[in-house]
């Protein structure tokens, strides 16, 4: 009999978390003791999913690794960020199959869907089989299964994606145990048995976007500097059959901003330094100094105030709209830089649970400028509104608003 336990409550544990324990027994674990209070209430802080939600699920929420022990089919959905020198931070990864050790029993299957650099699942899968004399793919299986998670998504929801599992053994039943558990969570599955290819295939698929955004940034920039309308350029390109559109913006989050950084790692592990995965880690880390650029100008030619008294407000703090995730936002970077610099500086945010970047007060129309740093249909309304008064009050750096 299958029960499952998904380590790593968060964005990506949650959902499956939730799917999965329709039909079979689940334990949620997650080191947060807040994140596990208010899951026990049936909360999710993240807001992406309400209380009826939670209904008629067969799920525990626990912090507890002895609540685990009866547990035989492991999903691992940790964080993987990187540390301050850029370098891969997998002590999440690390303690996850810690913890699985101190629980492991002859036939458990552990899924690590993480982003991660190729080798990594079999580098831990070894530890794992010196730590407990078990042996990987005889006695218990190691998979690698990346997450395709896309938070704020409705469309591109986790029931109707395409879902990679990565297995290297040959064992039929615990390629069916697999399939039986991820067709109840996932549209189509795709196996394969070379798992180092699979997790370098998750890290493509954000380097790709990354790359595009950047050269969408990257035009902006050069449009701006020759005094061209960016908005009438890609119209124009997008009439190409093959012409694909991205829109320019603040690059953040926990997938984005990272993957580039695990593959170079590996690959300069090999002594081979990338020529083109991280240009766009250039690109779109030097945004936020654009617009810091483009709201001194307008402040400059907009405003005879003095700098203390100047009242902007920032619109748009989570790295993407219609989520609560700050992580790695650059938003958030320039909201502190002007609040730092002008005091008088306020944000609102709709997505944000703390109170002080959600409420829009009374005296909106009375900010001197609007700063626009996110695109989506609330930011939109609001806009309809201010533009009626004032556009000279509007910074727009992406042309999210003014075409």
């Amino acid at each position: 009999m299958l029960k499952i336990c998904v380590i790593g409550l968060g964005y990506v544990g949650l959902p499956i978390c939730l799917k999965i324990s329709k039909k079979y027994d689940t334990v949620g674990f997650d080191t947060n003791n807040r994140r596990i209070s208010y899951l026990k209430k049936s909360i999710d802080e993240n807001k992406e999913f309400k209380k009826k939600d939670f209904i008629n699920k067969k799920i525990f929420f626990t912090n507890k690794i002895y609540n685990l022990k009866n547990c035989n089919f492991f999903i691992i959905c940790v964080p993987t960020p990187i540390k301050k020198s850029k370098l891969p931070d997998l002590n999440s990864v690390k303690k996850s199959f810690e913890l699985i050790s101190s629980v492991l029993k002859k036939n458990d299957i552990i899924v690590l869907e993480s982003t991660v650099y190729p080798g990594v699942t079999k580098n831990f899968s070894k530890k794992l089989e010196i730590k407990t004399n078990l042996k990987n793919n005889k006695d218990f299986f190691v998979c690698y299964s990346p997450e395709r998670i896309n938070p704020g998504d409705k469309k591109n929801k986790l029931t109707k994606i395409n879902k990679i599992i990565g297995y290297e053994g040959t064992n039929s039943e615990i390629k069916n145990k697999l399939r039986k558990i991820y067709s109840n969570l996932c549209k189509n599955l795709i196996f394969t048995n070379k798992i180092n290819e699979a997790e370098t295939a998750k890290g493509i698929e954000n380097i790709q976007r990354d790359l595009n955004i950047a050269f969408y940034n990257e035009v902006l920039l050069i449009c701006n500097k020759l005094n061209i309308n960016f908005n009438e350029v890609i119209r124009l390109a997008a009439t190409k059959w093959n012409f694909i559109k991205f829109s320019p913006g603040l690059v953040g989050g926990h997938c984005l901003p990272v993957d580039p950084y695990y593959l170079t790692y590996a690959a300069s592990k090999k002594k081979y330094k990338s020529k083109v995965t991280l240009a766009g880690r250039t690109i779109n880390n030097s945004m936020k100094k654009y617009v810091m650029e483009i709201i001194k100008k307008k402040i400059n030619k907009f405003s005879q105030k003095n700098k203390s008294k100047i009242k902007i407000i920032v619109l748009g703090l989570t790295y993407k709209y219609g989520v609560s995730d700050t992580r790695n936002s650059q938003k958030l970077e320039i909201f502190n830089y002007l609040k730092k610099n002008y005091k008088n500086t306020i944000a609102y945010d709709p997505y944000l649970n703390n109170i002080k970047f959600k409420s829009v007060n009374n005296n909106l129309y009375k900010n001197d400028f609007f700063l626009f740093l996110s695109k989506g249909k609330k930011f939109k309304n609001l806009f309809n509104k201010i533009s009626k008064n004032s556009i000279n009050k509007i910074i727009d750096p992406f042309f999210y608003y003014i075409k």
